[in-house]
């Protein structure tokens, strides 16, 4: 079975065509004012509309506000909605927008979850590694998606632990915080095809 491969945080036109070159399923788009990879709906809008068909559009935020919820679909039409899972409790999307919750290692992971979810480390984008022991258990359940500290290097030895739908990577495939390594979205791709997910 083919891994799904997600790249989050992409900013700009090389990284995004990088990844889509190199076979990546889904491209994340980060609305988070903290983070170094956020961007303004309009300006993800424009790099969605250069992505094939094939290739998922991803909204991905932490504990957003109605405001910048309804900003962000003002301007942007999002295949998928990552965000972390206590936050759909109160947001309201579009039926047409897939619901990714994101759990970490903490007491989200034991909520009775199914379908699609992404398991991450307790805070994003920062390097940290995911518990691979409790995302293999949580895989068995769901269509798991893996991120939290991945890089070409690792991904193939956390996908034969995990046993994932997909993998998940942003910090992992950057020069510098925020800025993507073209070279690495190219590797990290080519590392998660060569395994095979059970």
């Amino acid at each position: 079975m083919t891994v799904f491969v997600k790249i989050c945080g992409v900013t700009d036109e090389a990284a995004l065509d990088a990844a889509v070159a190199a076979g990546a399923d889904a491209i994340g788009f980060v609305f988070h004012a903290p983070s170094r990879r956020n961007l303004a709906p309009r300006r993800a809008a424009e790099f969605a509309a250069r992505l094939p068909g094939s290739v998922l559009a991803v909204a991905v935020t932490r504990h957003p506000d109605s405001d910048l919820v309804h900003r962000v679909l003002e301007a942007f039409q999002p295949d998928a909605w990552q965000t972390d899972v206590v936050d759909f409790d109160r947001i309201r999307l579009p039926p047409a927008i897939q619901c990714w919750p994101v759990l970490r290692d903490d007491a989200t992971v034991g909520q009775a979850v199914g379908g699609r979810v992404v398991f991450d480390a307790p805070e994003s984008g920062q390097g940290l590694r995911a518990d691979w022991r409790a995302a293999a258990m949580l895989a068995r359940r769901s269509e798991l998606i893996l991120g939290g500290g991945l890089d070409p290097g690792n991904v193939a030895a956390a996908i034969e632990a995990v046993r994932p739908f997909g993998v998940d990577v942003s910090s992992g495939v950057e020069s510098s915080p925020g800025v993507k390594d073209l070279t690495r979205i190219q590797a990290f791709v080519a590392a998660a095809r060569s395994s095979v997910a059970a």
